[in-house]
């Protein structure tokens, strides 16, 4: 793994301040792009993960699991000023199979090169 679980641990880490930063904190933006940002932090989570070669069941497993953690966890911390949403954990499995599809094909083309 050495230096390729680098990514993963960024995204990691970008995930939690993006997923957790209290309302007063995230910029006004139109509707939906809420959506297109889970569908891309997910994706990031899972095609890093898949770039660091951790195992495919555990990262995926893992990754869904975390989608709806989150989702519970921003409706439980009220704090926070957001709300969980069912949607939004939907479309979190759906980046996380978006970015292992990706990152499996670009694995798999770099090496038949």
């Amino acid at each position: 793994m050495g230096r390729r679980i680098l990514p993963f641990v960024t995204a990691v880490l970008l995930s939690v301040i993006i997923l957790f930063t209290p309302q007063s904190g995230v910029p006004d933006s139109p509707p939906g792009t809420d959506k297109v940002v889970h569908v891309a932090l997910f994706a990031l989570l899972a095609a890093t993960g898949c770039w660091a070669r951790l195992p495919r069941w555990p990262l995926l497993g893992g990754l869904v699991g975390y989608a709806a953690l989150s989702e519970v966890l921003q409706w439980l911390i009220t704090p926070l000023g957001r709300g969980g949403d069912v949607v939004d954990g939907l479309v979190d499995v759906l980046g996380v199979g978006l970015g292992w599809v990706v990152a499996r094909r670009v694995v798999s083309g770099s090496r038949s090169r």
